[in-house]
């Protein structure tokens, strides 16, 4: 007989040994990251408030935990969701109760598509999550440089300065949305109004994402040619677990000289005179001349994202 479901948050005394209470085999999902789940009261990345449980005769059948940084006050992605065989609709019932949204990324493999037992794993949570009222955005590449990569070549074609006006940042932002490949930009302009109000909801969240990262504001660099034209800008970052290409963008009448890849070697050269040894990065797949640049960089793809975003209008 199927008993009822408990649906809740789970409490920091009892946290870590409750969620972890259900096998993981470790074939998707945030365990490829070498992190376990622990609070930030333990020195781990995650909060008891938004670490949702559904269990069943008092045994967790499926979880799901959300993340941000520690100064965060609200979650910025779920990056743990999975259910125990069986139990595809506590999963989706999960989801639905919980009373949190944030887009769901589910960390692959690089051949999580020709292994079968992967690939089910990762169609299992994306399928339920689709039910939960999650919808695909965006696949992404994720990249891991270190030093035994090499440090790429300067082609020392640009002028790289610091720039302290945030409004003359923002501006080159505004640029930088028109044309642009990248998925989760595309979806601020498109969520907007008017094409002018999408483009500056783009331009000011990438501008607060930069705020996020825990590095200085004086590593922000603008680049332009030798005479003085725009070209664009990269940010170095420090994200929670360590160094990252945090962005890298050239403007519309620059694109398609190879300006990107100056652009990254110059931000990897800048982590690497702070102190980095490897820096973590990331780009869609459909943005070939940022994955041509970070494959000339000698950046290797370590993970596949799948991102999905809640539906409009879903409560949380």
């Amino acid at each position: 007989m199927t008993t009822d479901l408990v649906i809740r948050a789970l409490g920091e005394s009892e946290a870590r040994s409750v969620f972890t209470s259900l096998p993981d085999p470790g074939l998707v999902g945030r365990p490829l990251l070498g992190r376990p789940y622990a609070t930030l009261g333990e020195g781990g990345e995650y909060r008891p408030e938004w670490t949702w449980v559904a269990l069943r005769d008092g045994q967790v059948v499926a979880r799901a935990a959300f993340w941000a940084g520690p100064e965060d006050e609200k979650p910025v992605i779920l990056d743990w969701f999975d259910f125990a065989p069986g139990e595809r609709e506590a999963g989706v019932r999960l989801l639905r109760e919980t009373p949190l949204r944030a887009e769901f990324e589910l960390v692959l493999p690089p051949d999580w598509r020709t292994n079968a037992a992967v690939r089910a794993a990762a169609e299992a949570r994306i399928d339920a999550a689709a039910t939960a009222g999650y919808r695909p955005l965006v696949e992404r590449f994720r990249y891991l440089w270190t030093t035994e990569c090499g440090v790429p070549e300067h082609p020392h074609r640009l002028v790289f300065r610091p720039e302290p006006d945030d409004e003359v940042f923002l501006d080159v932002l505004r640029d930088l949305q028109h044309g642009t490949l990248d998925a989760h930009a595309r979806q601020a302009v498109a969520a907007a109004g008017s094409t002018d109000e999408g483009i500056e909801r783009a331009a000011r969240e990438d501008l607060e994402h930069f705020r996020w990262l825990a590095s200085p504001r004086e590593w922000w660099r603008l680049a332009h040619t030798p005479d003085g034209a725009l070209v664009g800008l990269h940010v170095p970052g420090r994200i929670p677990s360590g160094s990252a290409v945090g962005f890298i963008g050239v403007v519309p009448g620059q694109r398609g000289n190879g300006y990107a890849y100056d652009l990254l070697a110059a931000c990897t050269r800048q982590l690497v005179d702070e102190g980095a040894q490897s820096i973590a990065a990331s780009t869609d797949l459909g943005n070939a001349p940022m994955a041509a640049a970070f494959a000339k960089a000698g950046y290797p793809i370590v993970q596949h994202r799948y991102c999905m975003t809640p539906e409009p209008g879903t409560p949380g």
